[in-house]
């Protein structure tokens, strides 16, 4: 066999090139329409996982927050405790935690805003101190608990079991309170929706009392006078 065959057997010719690149492009086109098709399904699906892990980690946040709420008035003349909870706010006094908190108790309130991406549940704390009662609190360190497409309401039930919209001015805490986490778009609520039950919901004095019902009863009809 001469040099000049072994050399056309040896290589690829011009057309088998072509005929190569062709396939390529055919082959990335076609993954390039695929990708467009699942691609968009794919981040969606990823921003919807994020979504729930942030709403969980949230709800977490509000559950041991609400758990330890403390039986503290604003000042020695009050009897109720700083307790104002409604549907979109809840504002109570705990112990302070974590690691720029100075030992004492400290404020939280959980309240409904909106900013440039929509509503969102923050939470709020400021250092207790005693206070009139009417007096202004200057809450700080706002955290994002849970954003829209989210939304979180509040209410609140007593010894009665009874759920309330509202928990201002009572003289114990809450025994449950109820977190109801609904779609904004849809209204329909999520079975994430939580209650958490309040360690402590009365004050020292009645816990120690025979007949703590008793002791409840007679303060609410002091109260009354």
């Amino acid at each position: 066999m001469s040099k000049r065959a072994r050399k056309g057997e040896a290589g690829f010719t011009l057309i088998e090139v072509l005929l190569a690149t062709l396939l390529m492009t055919v082959i990335l086109a076609a993954l390039a329409t695929v990708t467009a098709q699942w691609l968009p399904n794919w981040n969606r699906g990823i921003a919807r996982v994020q979504r729930a892990e942030k709403l969980a980690m949230g709800l977490e946040r509000i559950a041991a927050d609400l758990s330890v709420a403390e039986m503290i008035p604003v000042n020695a003349d009050a009897k109720a405790p700083l307790f104002e909870g409604s549907e979109l706010s809840v504002t109570f006094v705990r112990t302070a935690i974590g690691p720029n908190s100075r030992p004492g108790l400290e404020i939280i309130r959980f309240t409904e805003k909106a900013d440039a991406q929509g509503l969102a549940l923050v939470r709020e704390r400021a250092p207790f101190a005693p206070m009139a009662a009417d007096a202004q609190i200057r809450f700080a360190d706002q955290v994002v608990l849970t954003r829209a497409p989210f939304r979180v309401t509040f209410s609140y039930a007593g010894p009665d079991q009874v759920w309330q919209p509202v928990w201002r001015g009572q003289k114990q805490l809450p025994e449950k309170i109820r977190a109801t986490v609904r779609d904004g778009a849809t209204g329909q609520v999520l079975n994430v929706s939580t209650a958490m039950v309040v360690h402590v919901d009365a004050p020292a004095e009645c816990a120690r009392a025979k007949n703590p019902a008793a002791c409840l009863g007679s303060e609410s009809k002091q109260e009354g006078l």
